[in-house]
């Protein structure tokens, strides 16, 4: 489990230093581009789509995890707008939380 904790803070910690150092010198207006590109169909518009679908998938096991409660469903909501800044987070917490138990992580401590 700590390789696997080591690699969500790298993530995050990547992650959020991009993010910062792009919102800094472009500014904070990336739904105009993502979609764009989509419009637009090209091929960042097809690896935006893509993406897209993954974070949906993110979101919605993240909200199966929480047996789809308000909260696992606002906590999904954060995982699809958020991607792996909000993942890498967060699994990082529940990982302590199902004190390594990957299968309480996968599934949630109501399912195992």
């Amino acid at each position: 489990m700590t390789p696997f904790r080591i690699l969500l803070t790298l993530m995050f910690v990547t992650i959020f230093g991009y993010s910062a150092a792009v919102a800094w010198q472009h500014g904070v207006g990336l739904f105009p581009i993502f979609f764009g590109d989509m419009a637009k169909l090209t091929w960042s518009g097809q690896f935006n789509l893509d993406f897209m679908c993954l974070l949906a998938l993110s979101g919605l096991w993240v909200s199966y995890r929480h047996g789809f409660r308000l909260i696992g469903v606002l906590l999904g909501v954060c995982a699809f707008v958020g991607g792996v800044l909000f993942l890498s987070a967060y699994l990082l917490v529940e990982s302590f939380r199902c004190n390594g138990d990957v299968s309480r992580l996968l599934l949630g401590t109501h399912r195992t």
